[in-house]
C-alpha cells in the first residue's frame, strides 16, 4: 500500500467528520476553543477504530460489514433529529449543548464506526503499514475537522438559523453511510 493510496484513504474517511465539523460551526459566529477539542476526539476516533478493525481481523468482518451502517445511521439520524428540535425549542442557555463532551463523543463514534472495518484493509500487512496508516488517517480527519468547523462559522455568520439544515445534513450523512455500507 502507497502513501498515496493511505493519504487518499484518509481523505476520504475524514470527509463525514468535515461535514459534521461544518454543522458545528455554522451556529458559531467566531472561534470556539472547543472545536480543538471535536478535532482532537474525531482525529482519535479515527486512529483508534481502524486499530481495533486490524485486531479484530477477520473474525468480525461480516458483523462490521452488516451492522455499522446501521448504527451509523441510528446515531446520525438522532443527533439531526435532536439538533431540529432544539432549533425550534432552543433556550438561549441550550445554545452550546452540542459542545458538550458526551454530544461530540456520540458524533466521533458515528462519523468513525465505518473506519473500524478499514483496519481489515491492513491485516495482510504488518504493523509497519498500520501505525503510519493510522497517524495519517487521525491526523488528516483533525485537519479536516478544524477546516470544516471554520467554514461553518463563515457561513453561519449571516445570522441565519441553520441548526435546521445542519439537522437535515447529519441525517442525510447518516443515510449516506448507510445506503454505501448496505448497496457495496
Amino acid at each position: 500500500m502507497s502513501w498515496i493510496d493511505i493519504i487518499l484513504m484518509a481523505i476520504g474517511l475524514a470527509m463525514d467528520c468535515c461535514a459534521v465539523s461544518a454543522v458545528q460551526g455554522l451556529n458559531q459566529h467566531a472561534w470556539h476553543p472547543r472545536a480543538l477539542l471535536m478535532a482532537l476526539i474525531f482525529g482519535l476516533f479515527h486512529m483508534g477504530m481502524p486499530i481495533i478493525g486490524y485486531g479484530a481481523g477477520l473474525l468480525f468482518v461480516d458483523f462490521v460489514r452488516t451492522y455499522a451502517p446501521w448504527i451509523a445511521l441510528a446515531l446520525l439520524g438522532f443527533l439531526g433529529c435532536k439538533m431540529i428540535w432544539e432549533s425550534i425549542h432552543e433556550h438561549e442557555e441550550e445554545k452550546h449543548a452540542n459542545w458538550k463532551v458526551s454530544n461530540l463523543l456520540l458524533l466521533a463514534i458515528a462519523t468513525s464506526i465505518d473506519v473500524l472495518s478499514t483496519g481489515l484493509i491492513f491485516v495482510p500487512y504488518s504493523l509497519q503499514t498500520l501505525i503510519p496508516a493510522v497517524l495519517a488517517i487521525g491526523s488528516i480527519t483533525a485537519l479536516f475537522s478544524l477546516g470544516g468547523y471554520l467554514v461553518g462559522v463563515y457561513v453561519g455568520k449571516l445570522k441565519l438559523n441553520m441548526e435546521i439544515i445542519g439537522g437535515l445534513v447529519l441525517i442525510g450523512l447518516g443515510i449516506k453511510i448507510c445506503i454505501e455500507g448496505v448497496c457495496l
